[in-house]
């Protein structure tokens, strides 16, 4: 493959991310004209977005999704013109298209086709047409794309021959849809005299970038006609997808001039922007610089201020334009700063740098500890410094893998619309905390699980409309997505506003089905839990989105495997919440290091509230290995890890419990033998042999070379809790069995990892 081969093909791929963001952006425009139809901004940003998209699709010779972007493009012209209003059939045909294009950029991505969808796009577009030819049977055929129509009506001169303004920007692609830029020009020398045309390059590439094919021009243009402005406007019917143009009636030129410096692109300086807009000429710019040199004044001033206050003194232009100009010049600073402070980085290599700041880590402990060995100040002081030094770059590289939890949230607007439209419905989508970060890992893996949350609360937890106006309710639901952090964790929240969870009908539901024995007693929160066995559900019929008794049970598991835990709290009538609390990030973590017979242990330090000693004679344990302690006033849980985990050695003299927590108020101690102190901990995934393990959510290869397994918090503190019940103790003994099977050794740990 040829290196231009290789741009072309990196340049494509680039393309197709920028147009799925864009996708995501006409959607959410089309979701906010449901609310507000009549928000111009929310339809000029679905037409910017398929015009990109379609002119993008060109320059990659994407035909399909230029031909079906075009027809779209068509309809989206005819709604920002106010021939065609938002209602719900034009909002279906519209979000239909947005998928179609999705379907058309996968296909050309994966360079396949499909049968069936070529059928559903010709449909799709078939939909289009009628909609575009609807509304050319009800306006007349005269509508210019892209002309400015804020100057009025139409102006006729009595004959007298005024001054217009004409401000032309032309795209790209123009000279690719085989236009020429200079007929019209020509065309508008037939309906009068061009008294002065100054032409725009400040977009012009530089030599080495230059591409011929891409259009790079602007004018500004004094014409001079008793023509009216629809004879100008006909100079730029058939040429109106390909340019922006502002025609600026002799009547309205300050106000005019102003908007039109509100529109320009990327002119800096207050001459080119006065210029730009065709305000002034640039001889006009050259006089007042030559009079600014001229002055004798010798107090500095800004040089943009003093060319604005001569070519006011000189008449030459209203001092409101200058001031606006002022301010688009400012506003142009502010943009170029926040637009020169992101890069797109591919995520392959953010994890490959993850990966070597986890290696860096562990040499770095490594080093801490040979100084330590060696007793020399001097070293000991460097691997110190090392140590800070090597934290803020773990700190840095884990903070570039964060992104903003909103843009997952984002995408479940167009879930709640689709499916409560299905299910005749009305539903509304709250978000909260959209600005909360997380890793990307995280967010990546945490799409399904909300999705199906979102499903469940659309299909069992919001009622029809009838049925919630009957109960006092208003007739539209809604369901809230927050997050916010606490102690070191995300906490997710789906919330509803429907019909809540009955505890009994749950427990009634489970032994129907024999999931649980008719004997068992549960506390009102282990009833909601049961929502989470593998086969239970409340659907009393299988549809497309619930009823099979699938889902909740991987939803749990999904958590579960991210090192989280999920939490369901209802109040019947009210509604439901579930909370999933989960890592900042799966990477590295601070953790805390405990020594247990012969293996060491990581704790997360998110989750260790204090240490103290394990007085005998204040501990109660059942069977050597769980039981609690009281700690000021309050029942503690315990259980004794050397038991739990079947370590070998004899214990010590003297033992410590460090008290941990886990998600909300959930609290437990574990009885360890020495505590080590903090540890910068860097996650590694066990082998298959330990998939399945319970109480262990992972291992870290410490600098002595040893591993070091890492305790999964939530499971112990719930094995904890729960130690009176005959299915704790039995998963606690389900544990050990697990552990001594495989063997514990530290030898076979290390084989396997």
């Amino acid at each position: 493959m040829s290196q231009q081969d290789s741009m072309f093909d990196e340049a494509l791929l680039i393309f197709f991310d920028e147009a799925r963001e864009m996708l995501q952006q006409m959607e959410d425009s089309l979701l906010c004209l449901e609310q507000k139809p009549q928000d111009q901004e929310a339809v000029h940003a679905l037409f910017r977005a398929a015009h990109t998209i379609k002119g993008t699709s060109g320059i990659f010779n994407l035909t399909r999704v230029v031909n079906f972007t075009h027809q779209l493009e068509s309809v989206l012209d005819r709604l920002r013109k106010g021939g065609l209003a938002i209602d719900t059939s034009l909002s279906e045909v519209l979000f239909a298209s947005c998928d179609m294009m999705a379907k058309l950029l996968e296909q050309t991505e994966q360079h396949c086709e499909a049968e069936d969808e070529l059928a559903e796009c010709d449909r799709v577009a078939e939909a289009l047409k009628e909609k575009l030819s609807g509304f050319m049977g009800n306006v007349p055929a005269r509508a210019v794309p892209s002309v400015d129509v804020s100057a009025g009506a139409d102006l006729k001169n009595s004959g007298a021959e005024s001054v217009w303004h004409l401000s032309l920007r032309f795209h790209g692609d123009t000279f690719r849809n085989g236009f020429d830029p200079l007929t019209v020009i020509e065309y508008l020398k037939t309906i009068g005299e061009i008294k002065t045309i100054a032409t725009v390059d400040e977009v012009v590439p530089e030599w080495s970038v230059f591409d011929p094919e891409t259009c790079s021009l602007g004018f500004e243009i004094r014409l001079k006609t008793d023509a009216g402005k629809s004879d100008i406007e006909a100079a730029f019917e058939f040429v109106g997808d390909d340019c922006e143009v502002h025609i600026i009636a002799p009547t309205r030129r300050a106000a005019d001039f102003i908007q039109l410096i509100h529109d320009l692109p990327h002119e800096q300086r207050l001459g080119d922007i006065l210029v730009a807009c065709g305000a002034v000429t640039r001889e006009d710019i050259n006089e007042a610089l030559a009079q600014q040199e001229e002055s004798e004044d010798g107090t500095p001033r800004l040089a943009s201020q003093a060319v604005g206050q001569i070519l006011v003194a000189n008449d030459k232009v209203a001092s409101e334009v200058v001031d606006a100009a002022v301010e688009r010049q400012s506003n142009n600073a502010a943009s170029r700063h926040e637009g020169g402070s992101f890069v797109r980085v591919p995520s392959d290599k953010l994890d490959e740098l993850i990966n070597l700041v986890g290696e860096l880590v562990i040499c770095g402990a490594s080093a801490s500890l040979q100084a330590v060995k060696s007793r020399d100040p001097g070293l000991i002081g460097t691997t110190e410094q090392l140590s800070h030094l090597v934290e803020e770059i773990r700190n840095g590289a884990l903070g570039l893998r964060m992104v903003r939890i909103g843009e997952t949230f984002v995408r479940y607007r167009r879930v709640v619309h689709d499916i409560s439209s299905e299910l005749g419905k009305k539903v509304s989508l709250e978000i909260q905390g959209a600005d909360t970060e997380l890793d990307k890992s995280v967010v990546e893996k945490i799409g399904d699980p909300l999705m199906h949350l979102v499903r469940n609360a659309l299909d069992h937890g919001i009622e029809m409309p009838a049925v919630r106006q009957a109960l006092g309710k208003p007739a539209d639901g809604t369901i809230r997505l927050s997050a916010r952090h606490d102690s070191g964790n995300i906490v997710i929240e789906v919330s509803d506003d429907g019909r809540g969870l009955d505890g009994d009908m749950l427990l009634s539901k489970a032994r129907e089905r024999g999931l649980v024995s008719e004997t068992q007693t549960f506390s009102e929160t282990e009833k909601f839990d049961l929502i989470f066995t593998p086969g239970f559900s409340t659907a009393e019929k299988v549809t497309n989105l619930s009823g099979r008794g699938v889902g909740m049970d991987v939803v749990r598991k999904n958590i579960e495997a991210l090192r989280g835990s999920i939490k369901i709290h209802s109040v019947l009538g009210h509604g439901t919440t579930m909370e999933i609390r989960l890592p900042l990030t799966l990477a590295i973590i601070d953790g805390f290091l405990v020594k247990i017979g012969d293996g060491t242990f990581v704790i997360p330090l998110h989750a260790v509230l204090e240490c103290i000693d394990a007085d005998p004679d204040r501990m109660n344990l059942n069977d050597k290995s769980a039981g609690f302690i009281k700690l000021r006033g309050e029942v503690l849980p315990l259980l004794d890890l050397r038991s739990v985990f079947a370590c070998d050695g004899p214990p010590p003299d003297k033992r410590r419990i460090v008290v941990i927590q886990s998600g909300g108020d959930d609290k437990a101690g574990m009885v360890v033998d020495f505590l080590e102190g903090e540890y910068q901990t860097v996650i590694k995934p066990l082998g298959k042999l330990f998939r399945y393990l319970r109480g262990i959510s992972g291992s870290t290869v410490l600098g002595s070379g040893e591993v070091a397994l890492i305790l999964d918090v939530g499971a112990l503190v719930k094995l904890a809790v729960n130690q009176k019940t005959d299915e704790a103790i039995d998963r606690q003994k389900a544990l050990q069995r697990d552990l001594q099977a495989i063997g514990m050794g530290q030898g076979n740990v290390n084989r396997e990892i």
